[in-house]
């Protein structure tokens, strides 16, 4: 085992009360939480979450936010879900079409009972992931309050033995890049797994969980796997940075595309040179083939994902039913149903419009629709408006950048902008040891220098937009392999 180093000097800065600072900034900077009704407290890097939302989804992201800020140790979440009163039978109703709508949970055996906002899930599932799915899918209803949870996971053909789980976890976790820290310690008991030892972050240490039951763990134990920022040290890190065969990469990914159930189980192909990837093959469905490609981004020693996989239906619906269910889950979705939008569809392909106060909504806008069934495409012409609600004349074509709603209309100092993506730059766990120049002209932003992976490069960028850049030059360098 590893030495635990000295804590970095610079941590001598991470004061609970900038911590906390830190995550009210966060929350209004981005989008999909209600930053006044929320109150932040933080005592020796564990933060409380406290107030109101109105959604389940809503106060998820929260969490996950605020995890995300470096400091945080772990969240204490004690939202509150505020949303109109519906009848029982028309949550139902809602609860049942959008587990029906979803490529995924579609197929699943489960059944809902619902009370007072109050919604009680129960059925048998093959993985805690399918078990994962179908809870997210019933947050994302208006008008949940309550989610209580009564599903039970059969397990599909997993290892058997302990040592094999143990080996399987290990594994998994050495090809996750978002899991960076070389001292995971696993055990596996009569199927209860051990976790142990130290992580860099919050998210880092979810993402050990999951991963653990996503092996097959009847039970994860994580309460001696601690969470430090003296675990973000590069030298710490430096088993994921080492060279990987093509072939190694490639048989990584296809292990990350059958834990996930998302992915239906047509034989796909994966290459892989020099750290590009290109996925090939026809999938079920648009969302199927969105979480391939994100799978296969998360592996390390991935640069790049070419997604050339195929949507292909063996029965496609008629564009007339795809444009109704597609309507309707935007109507119906937590975070856009405020919002209206307009659709056309041919064979399959959506061409989405509508304006957003966003660029998070701008892109679950194009999300929800991609996990309608037999949705084989999605242009999205979604466009943002600024603080005076002035709506654009006419949509963008797809493939232009969009302007972030801070900066239509009313562009603020080049200076404003660049010190406040420095700071939240430096207050990202994922982002501040990372060597990025930010430079900034007319809201223009450039990001310049190097990083540890493709992971950090798209984060930047994406960071840098909800930021409020006007829009993104992303000229960051991945670091060789050492």
């Amino acid at each position: 085992m590893r030495t635990q180093p000295a804590p970095l000097a610079v941590e001598e800065r991470l004061a609970d009360h900038d911590i906390k600072q830190a995550v009210e900034r966060l929350f209004k900077l981005k989008k999909g939480v209600q930053a006044n009704l929320l109150e932040v407290a933080c005592r020796e890097g564990i933060v409380e979450l406290t107030g109101l939302t109105d959604s389940l989804l809503s106060r998820q992201r929260a969490e996950d936010l605020a995890k995300a800020v470096r400091g945080v140790r772990g969240v204490i979440n004690e939202i509150s879900v505020h949303t109109a009163d519906l009848p029982n039978a028309e949550l139902l109703c809602r609860v049942e079409i959008a587990l029906m709508q979803d490529p995924a949970t579609r197929g699943y055996k489960v059944c809902c009972h619902t009370h007072d906002g109050q919604v009680t899930v129960e059925g048998t599932l093959q993985s805690w992931a399918e078990e994962q799915l179908v809870l997210q899918v019933l947050k994302g209803v208006p008008g949940v309050r309550q989610l209580n949870n009564r599903l039970t996971v059969r397990g599909a053909s997993l290892p058997k033995s302990d040592q094999d789980i143990t080996a399987l976890i290990q594994e998994l976790l050495e090809w996750d890049i978002r899991v960076k820290s070389d001292l995971v310690h696993v055990r596996t008991t009569k199927g209860e797994v051990h976790l142990s030892g130290t992580v860099g972050t919050a998210a880092e240490h979810d993402q050990a969980v999951a991963t653990a039951y996503v092996a097959g763990a009847t039970r994860v134990d994580a309460t001696e796997l601690q969470v430090a920022s003296w675990a973000l040290d590069k030298e710490l890190r430096s088993e994921k940075n080492q060279p990987k065969a093509d072939a190694d990469v490639a048989q990584a990914i296809l292990d990350a595309l059958r834990f996930d159930p998302r992915v239906d189980e047509q034989p796909l192909e994966v290459h892989v040179h020099n750290g590009v990837a290109t996925l090939l093959g026809t999938i079920g469905n648009l969302r199927a083939r969105d979480a391939a490609g994100q799978d296969a981004a998360n592996v390390v020693g991935v640069g790049t994902v070419h997604n050339l996989l195929q949507v292909q239906h063996l029965h496609p619906s008629p564009d007339s039913i795809i444009q109704e269910h597609a309507q309707a889950a935007l109507a119906h979705d937590a975070y856009l149903g405020r919002y209206a939008f307009t659709l056309a569809v041919k064979e399959g392909k959506v061409e989405l419009y509508g304006t957003v106060g966003s660029h998070y909504e701008q892109e679950r806008a194009a999300e929800v629709v991609a996990g309608v069934n037999h949705v084989a495409e999605v242009v999205n012409h979604v466009v943002l408006y600024d603080a005076e609600n002035e709506v654009p004349e006419s949509p963008l074509p797809s493939d232009t950048v969009v302007t972030a709603p801070e900066s239509l209309g009313h562009l603020e100092p080049d200076d404003v902008l660049k010190d406040r993506i420095r700071t939240h730059f430096y207050w990202s766990a994922q982002l501040h040891d990372q060597d990025i120049s930010v430079s900034v002209h007319d809201g223009r932003v450039t990001l310049t220098g190097t990083v540890d992976s493709a992971l950090e490069r798209r984060q930047a960028a994406a960071e840098a937009h909800a930021c409020g850049a006007v829009e993104v030059n992303n000229h960051l360098n991945v670091r060789p392999a050492a």
